[in-house]
């Protein structure tokens, strides 16, 4: 179950209004949906993560809660959620997607805007504001995978070696001990682990994780992996870390005191290469503190905008 488009997107430069769109960039409709027009606020726009996820359970855990005081866009990527396959599987990159979000803006008519990214979709946002500076007030982002995927790949392999039992833990550790290059263990480390590891891994509430997989289930969306296999497969640049010092708008990191998936490290991190990052630690939450912790989380936001 999901929301479909209620029509096309309204014409380039006209007020935006609430309801589902498609609007079509580089050859691919792409979903949206607008909610709090009325506000009148610069425009939050949610950016998932994944690879390959989409907005559906954000728009239904603390999308309401942004919506009451922000104007927010959710937005599927390219072959994500709502919004259409490319016609061949390998056709994602992080330029393309960064100038499908820039096609979305322009397109919204929008001078600026607020991205919103968790997860890989707070490594896009931070893509996109090294590309396109101008057109962006502020960000947010929530436990961005924003470095080399080694670093990555051993964050999460020590997350799950943490959180796993048994033989499971064992396999786990014996991944730890191997020869392979770190990302080819991940992968592996994935491809073993069980529901309840990857709930344990993600959040730190287990009724949060139940809640995000009645969503998932209620969707009917699926990730495909298309994204994931290829970004994987394509060259991976070098560290960009010290790019971060180039982008000037305030910023706001948020990541759970017991997020395995990207860790607090990390985020410290990013927030202190960005000029004007602010760090906030949500002690109750893991990956998802945006449905851990959406009270707090939304007070961040709000405090963080009016500042």
């Amino acid at each position: 179950m999901h929301d479909g488009p209620s029509h096309d997107g309204p014409m380039p430069g006209a007020p935006l209004e609430d309801g589902a769109f498609y609007v079509t960039v580089n050859g691919i409709r792409h979903w949206y949906r607008i909610a709090g027009a009325g506000k009148g606020t610069t425009p939050l726009v949610v950016i998932h993560g994944g690879p390959g996820g989409n907005v559906y359970n954000f728009e239904r855990t603390i999308g309401p809660l942004l919506e009451a005081f922000a104007t927010v866009i959710y937005y599927d990527q390219r072959g994500c959620g709502r919004s259409d396959r490319p016609a061949s599987p390998a056709d994602y990159s992080l330029p393309l997607l960064v100038s499908d979000l820039e096609g979305l803006r322009a397109r919204l008519g929008l001078d600026r805007f607020i991205p919103l990214g968790f997860s890989f979709g707070g490594e896009l946002a931070l893509e996109y504001a090294l590309a396109h500076p101008g057109r962006v007030e502020r960000l947010i982002l929530q436990a961005p995978t924003f470095c080399d995927p080694v670093r990555l790949a051993w964050i999460q392999l020590y997350g799950f070696y943490h959180v796993a039992a048994g033989q499971l833990k064992d396999r786990i550790a014996g991944l730890l001990a191997g020869d392979e290059p770190a990302p080819a263990r991940l992968e592996q480390a994935w491809n073993l682990v069980d529901t309840e590891t990857v709930d344990r891994f993600l959040f730190f509430d287990p009724a949060a994780a139940r809640l995000n997989r009645r969503l998932w289930e209620e969707s009917g969306l699926v990730n495909t992996g298309d994204m994931q296999r290829a970004l994987a497969a394509q060259p991976q640049p070098p560290s960009r870390m010290e790019a971060l010092s180039r982008i000037p708008v305030p910023a706001l990191v948020m990541v759970g005191l017991h997020d395995r998936n990207v860790g607090v490290d990390l985020c410290r991190d990013i927030s202190a290469r960005l000029p004007q990052g602010r760090l906030v630690i949500f002690e109750r939450s893991a990956h998802f503190p945006d449905i851990e912790e959406p009270e707090r989380y939304a007070a961040e936001v709000r405090r963080f905008l009016g500042s």
